[in-house]
């Protein structure tokens, strides 16, 4: 395995660990929520921002297996554009 190949797959695993911990922690903000309605207009931004999360890492799932599905087409090369992609997602930013 190539370093680009463990960095796609780091970067896979982290999407989905970071996936993993926000559905639990969402999960835990509806079950205090629903416990009592008026916690709703406090603790409803942080469920929001929570939902964000899953979006972004949905994002980044479909960036790296764009890169992967172009990595694995015909040329079978990476451009700058790719590599600056996966760079910026290894770092966080994507």
């Amino acid at each position: 395995m190539n370093d680009l190949e463990k960095f796609l797959q780091e970067s896979i695993d982290n999407i989905r660990k970071d996936r993993e911990i926000t559905k639990s922690l969402l999960s835990d903000v509806i079950q205090y929520i629903a416990g009592d309605e008026t916690r709703h207009e406090k603790i409803g931004p942080v469920a929001a921002k929570y939902v964000e999360t899953l979006q972004r890492s949905n994002e980044q799932l479909v960036k790296v297996m764009t890169i992967i599905q172009k990595r694995t087409s015909v040329k079978n090369e990476l451009t700058d554009k790719d590599k600056d992609e996966i760079f910026e997602l290894i770092k966080g930013d994507g």
